[in-house]
């Protein structure tokens, strides 16, 4: 190949706006390489239509996209990697929200610094009983229960835009839910209710309908209301897991499901389930399988690796099933090391995320 048509390394670099080691980088992740190796000397030469794509993909790297996701808007046709734009803008735009929260919480705990002596009202805010009901009964299940995490060992209280957001994990799992607020909330919260605080107040919710309670959080005080009757707890005063990150997911599999049919499959596969260490302590481990039609099983882990299979505490996944009730259910899977999510079709906001165990 004639090299003097050809761009050199350097000039790539000078031309694209990516240095050097940056071209080698992706030559090597096999994203965007040289048209051209000189077999004897090693040099990389580049041909001039690809300087159109170097600079595109400094472009794409100045906003922070990932790896994957440059190759796919390079290989992909065009409508595709506007998709691949769009979903990247999403997840800039929500890591934008994420800060301004954070933010607006360390204004906060800097007044409480400032004021030790005088407790400060971080919220008040309302939530109808059924609602908050409904939401802690969707995430109690994967608290945290290792005395040296402590942070994981309530459940996470967020209000925000109308909405209060409870979060649960213990790291293996995690738990999503909301309940809609009644009229505005005052102030702004982000806590974490400790477990005797929340098993306390939840059978006060039976039978209570539609009547409000009444949440308050006042320095580290929680205080909760319903009709003439209070719970007090005090808050666990740990930052919580950065949980927002897990959520973003882009799965390759969205399957909807019966709940009684997956829990009659698990459960007809009990014998065939493996045994694994998680966190030092033994489970059986099922392994989910997506066939080329896209059906779902759950197969044997000694049987042929064809198509996904995904391999999940089965424990973990009954109780995520069940945190949804009977009905609808739809699992999400996007490969053998990436969450496995459990949503309910009629209550869009509420989710469980399960980590995958590894089959080797």
């Amino acid at each position: 190949m004639e090299s003097s048509v050809m761009h050199s390394i350097g000039e790539m670099a000078r031309d694209s706006g990516l240095s050097v080691s940056a071209l080698r980088f992706y030559d090597g992740a096999g994203v965007f390489g040289p048209a051209w190796v000189d077999p004897q000397s090693g040099y990389r030469w580049y041909a001039p239509e690809q300087l159109a794509d170097a600079r595109l993909i400094a472009r794409l790297r100045r906003v922070g996209m990932p790896l994957a996701d440059i190759s796919r808007v390079l290989g992909e046709p065009a409508g595709t990697a506007r998709q691949v734009l769009d979903g990247h803008l999403r997840r800039l735009e929500d890591g934008l929200a994420d800060a301004r929260r954070e933010l607006s919480t360390v204004r906060t705990l800097l007044d409480l610094r400032e004021n030790p002596m005088n407790p400060i009202t971080v919220a008040r805010l309302t939530v109808q009983a059924r609602e908050l009901a409904a939401a802690l009964d969707a995430v109690r299940f994967a608290v945290g229960t290792d005395p040296e995490q402590p942070a994981v060992g309530g459940v996470l209280l967020e209000a925000e835009a109308g909405l209060l957001r409870l979060v649960a994990t213990d790291r293996y799992r995690l738990a999503v839910a909301q309940a809609p607020l009644e009229g505005p909330a005052e102030g702004t919260a982000s806590v974490i209710a400790p477990t005797s605080f929340v098993d306390e107040l939840r059978p006060l919710l039976d039978g209570s309908g539609a009547r409000p309670v009444r949440l308050v959080v006042e320095g580290d005080r929680l205080i909760a209301t319903v009709d003439d009757r209070a719970v007090l707890g005090e808050r666990i005063d740990q930052d919580y897991p950065d949980y927002r990150p897990l959520i973003r997911l882009e799965p390759t599999h969205r399957l909807r499901l019966d709940t009684a049919e997956l829990r009659g499959a698990l459960a007809g596969a009990a014998t065939r389930s493996v045994v694994r260490s998680q966190d030092g302590a033994a489970c059986e481990v099922s392994v989910l399988a997506v066939s080329a039609d896209g059906s779902l099983t759950v197969a044997d882990p000694e049987g042929p690796a064809d198509g996904l299979r995904v391999g999940v505490n089965r424990d973990f996944l009954l109780e995520a099933v069940a945190a949804g009730g009977a009905g609808q259910l739809v699992l999400e899977l996007g490969g053998p090391i990436a969450p496995l999510a459990v949503r309910f079709p009629d209550r869009a906001e509420t989710f469980s995320l399960l980590m995958p165990t590894t089959l080797s």
